[in-house]
């Protein structure tokens, strides 16, 4: 429980300042997003970030639990494929987040990320220990 603790209080606030951003400033986050998308470079880059990052939540972190932990898990799990994406088919990944940048997605991932970093945030500060 006590990585559940830790890593919670490390994603959950990133989390949640994210969504609160992109919250408050939509259209420079949509115009960041636009950039970002033009460049291969930036692409391959991420993934290169996101692989590593997930495969340590993963292997540190593998829990399917019915509960709150859970949460860490797929959050891991979502970044090793995201950046295995990105870095074995960068053009499919362009491709992807140009679509869904299309269909005005900017605000749901918002909310998205507000909510479960809020949510991670709860879960890991609520319980006074130390992690």
């Amino acid at each position: 429980m006590a990585t559940s603790i830790f890593l919670a209080r490390l994603i959950g606030p990133v989390m949640a300042l994210v969504g609160v951003g992109v919250l408050a400033n939509e259209a420079a986050f949509r115009k960041m997003a636009q950039e970002f998308l033009r460049s291969p470079a930036l692409i391959f880059f991420s993934g290169m970030i996101l692989l590593p990052t997930g495969l340590a939540i993963v292997l540190s972190h593998n829990v399917w639990i019915a509960d709150w932990p859970v949460i860490i898990t797929l959050l891991g799990w979502a970044a090793v494929i995201n950046g295995a994406v990105r870095v074995l088919v960068p053009d499919r990944a362009t491709k992807l987040g140009k679509k869904l940048l299309g269909y005005n997605f900017t605000m749901a991932a918002a909310a998205f990320w507000l909510v479960v970093g809020a949510a991670l945030c709860y879960f890991g500060f609520r319980s006074g220990v130390n992690a």
